[in-house]
């Protein structure tokens, strides 16, 4: 199933999603609280935990969020770049055609050393885009 929905995907490095968050693409956070808590966070990535992400961007859904479009880029993120290729694929079934992944997760975007706050031994924020 992982394999079938990546091979839809146009999945992008840590590198590459920032560069499309700096074009108009939303970055797209769906690991629990918990998480996010332990591991930290990209700031401006959007918190839209798994559970409830397809009926929060369905552009049909009255319980859409504004942003929802069927044109909208999103990248979704997870921990490590498992669930975050299902979700996609999940939105791309809704006909948003441009839902990818961050490849590697989190934890990539990270180890790129692009900007996070909070987790393990960083309280604040790290340095900006």
């Amino acid at each position: 199933m992982l394999a079938e929905a990546r091979a839809r995907l146009v999945r992008l490095s840590p590198h590459q999603a920032r560069d499309a968050v700096l074009h108009g693409a939303l970055l797209v956070d769906v690991r629990p609280e918990r998480q996010r808590a332990a591991e930290g966070e990209i700031p401006g990535a959007l918190t839209i935990e798994r559970n409830v992400l397809e009926w929060r961007f369905d552009p049909a859904s009255t319980a859409r969020l504004p942003v929802a479009s069927y044109e909208l880029q999103i990248i979704v993120v997870c921990s490590e770049g498992y669930t975050s290729s299902l979700a996609a694929a999940s939105l791309q079934d809704l006909g948003i055609r441009n839902a990818t992944d961050l490849t590697g997760g989190f934890r990539a975007w990270r180890a790129a050393g692009l900007p996070t706050r909070g987790g393990p031994g960083r309280p604040g924020p790290r340095p900006g885009w």
